[in-house]
């Protein structure tokens, strides 16, 4: 029988319009074992091991293509950045920042809070909205150059750089130094935690409360020890240990008055300097964390929420533990930064990985990260019940192979550590390598299949050459097994299940730079008395889909 056809996916029913996919299409077709593969780590499994859900929320993104967001089912989008800072509702202007000039934009019908809301609920994905808590929100503005802005020429006529579009508009440094003086009241009016119940008490008014279809979390501001350089024209100073915790506690005290059904997630620092430090402190817990128990920053984050709702009638305020996470390698596609990029998956869970990075022994000498773990940890000690986000992270590459393997690594560690919650920033283009590696878990096969939603234990021998993950579909119990090979050579490995009894047969799923526009369907492998041995490409992800049998 020819095994080879092709398809292209189906637009989920829960966008409501018509879409259309362009991207690549499904190959069934024989596989061709090499005869002279290396021989690999084994792989092993164990159905008995300890379980744990899979949270469906891992695979979000800040933003994605409509028809790409469609076919993967996107559980859930955040509506965040710089820009979330000094959004106003009330006028629909926000403030770009230091990304763009200082500058007032009003936001047209198509970006405002509310129609990301709609959007997102029409395709069936879960909303994260970011609130303002610095202090300040944008102010009335023109719509049309000159914009209202932060360093104006009339005011701060020497500047490095102007908006080559609105000469009006500087970037507020002269001769690589920041500049001071700036005025607030140019851009921006006073805007307190009243301000954030307000907007969410509109947005209860247009969509109802998280509890009947609303939205479901409120995120406390966006990367707020950085407001005194991404936002320093309204907020010059350092972040505090007190300043973040006390507007933390009133805004989300604020969110939960105004619905009391939705969640809260922060306090989102933008890496590993605010992971542990105050801006006050810089890079490393100093007199700040001295004042304040000597604890870093967030573990005296967490316990200071947890205090104030103790001491304000117990009523849980932060529901989400949120850190952003960029790994702090080069950015290249050369083979030392490709390398590289896949050893430093590590730093989110290994305990025997040091960072490369300026984080570990070159730079500040911090001990193995294992981000999440550390984040679970901490929790588990100081807010126990708080589940873990991590609302901004992006490895990098992803138009290439080698991002794609990172990527499907990444998606496997946050199930395998029982992260809560993930949204990429800077998500794949639907064509590219990287998006593959979203439909490896979430649409392999163009009808919507997905990786299992409940975790298994699967281990291997090397973890930096075959990367294997496990999960269990509750909704028609086939184990699915993600396999990553981060060489460049096949690799032959035996896989052992335990807990599989019998013969069984393995469907097979590869995608690798054979062919970038195509996830392949391979020949079946039959799995005997739980043992298989199996060749994966080089730079490859493969998928084994089979029926379990347990005594």
């Amino acid at each position: 029988m020819d095994a080879r056809r092709r398809w292209k996916p189906r637009p989920a029913a829960t966008l409501g319009v018509a879409v259309s996919f362009v991207a690549g299409t499904l190959t069934a077709q024989a596989s061709l074992q090499p005869a002279a593969a290396a021989a690999g780590p084994a792989l092993s499994v164990d159905l008995s091991a300890p379980r744990h859900p899979i949270s469906p929320d891992i695979y979000g993104m800040n933003g994605a293509d409509p028809a790409f967001a469609a076919e993967i089912g996107l559980p859930v989008t955040r509506w965040g950045g710089n820009a979330s800072t000094r959004y106003n509702f009330k006028n629909h202007t926000y403030n770009t920042g230091s990304d763009w000039y200082f500058e007032n934009i009003v936001a047209g019908p198509d970006n405002t809070v509310e129609a990301y809301v709609k959007t997102s609920q029409d395709r069936g994905s879960k909303q994260v909205v970011t609130v303002p808590m610095s202090g300040w929100v944008a102010k009335d503005s023109p719509d049309q150059h000159p914009f209202a802005c932060g360093f104006p020429a009339a005011r701060f006529p020497a500047q490095d750089s102007f908006d080559p579009w609105d000469a009006g508009c500087g970037n507020g440094r002269l001769d690589n130094a920041n500049l001071t003086g700036a005025v607030p009241a140019d851009t921006s009016i006073p805007a307190d935690a009243a301000f954030a119940g307000e907007m969410v008490s509109h947005l209860v008014s247009q969509f109802g409360t998280a509890a009947r279809g609303g939205v479901p979390i409120y995120e406390l501001d966006n990367e707020p020890v950085l407001w005194s350089s991404t936002h320093r024209d309204v907020h010059p100073e350092a972040v505090s240990y007190d300043e973040l915790g006390g507007k933390s506690t009133t805004t989300a005290a604020a969110i939960k008055a105004a619905d009391p059904s939705a969640a809260v997630l922060g306090p989102s620092g933008w890496g590993y300097c605010e992971w542990v430090a105050s801006g006050v402190d810089g890079c490393a817990p100093g007199a700040d964390a001295a004042a304040h128990g000597g604890l870093n920053l967030s573990q005296w984050f967490l316990k200071n929420m947890k205090d104030y709702s103790d001491t304000h009638g117990g009523k849980r305020l932060l529901d989400y533990f949120d850190q952003h996470y960029y790994p702090q390698i080069n950015g290249g596609k050369d083979p030392d930064s490709n390398a590289w990029r896949l050893r430093s998956t590590r730093s989110l869970w290994d305990p025997t990985y040091v960072e490369e990075s300026w984080i570990g022994p070159s730079g500040v000498n911090a001990p193995p990260l294992q981000f999440i773990r550390k984040m679970k940890d901490w929790v588990a000690q100081y807010y126990p019940g708080t589940k873990t986000a991590i609302t901004e992270y992006n490895w990098g590459a992803l138009d290439d192979i080698n991002g794609a393997l990172a990527q499907a690594d990444v998606l496997g560690i946050f199930g395998r550590e029982g992260l809560d919650l993930a949204t990429i920033w800077g998500e794949p283009q639907p064509a590219q390598p990287g998006a593959y590696a979203f439909r490896m878990y979430r649409n392999y096969d163009g009808a919507g299949s997905r990786f299992g939603d409940v975790s298994v234990s699967a281990a291997s021998g090397d973890q930096g050459q075959l990367a294997v993950y496990g999960a269990q579909r509750s909704r028609d119990k086939a184990l699915t097994l993600m396999v990553i090979n981060k060489t460049g050579g096949e690799l032959t490995a035996p896989l052992s299940i335990a807990g599989l009894h019998g013969n069984a047969t393995a469907q097979r799923f590869t995608y690798g730079p054979a062919d970038l526009g195509s996830i392949v369907r391979g020949d079946d492998l039959l799995v005997r008395q739980g043992r298989v041995t199996a060749t994966y490409p080089a730079n490859s992800i493969t998928l084994l889909v089979l029926p379990t049998r347990r005594r």
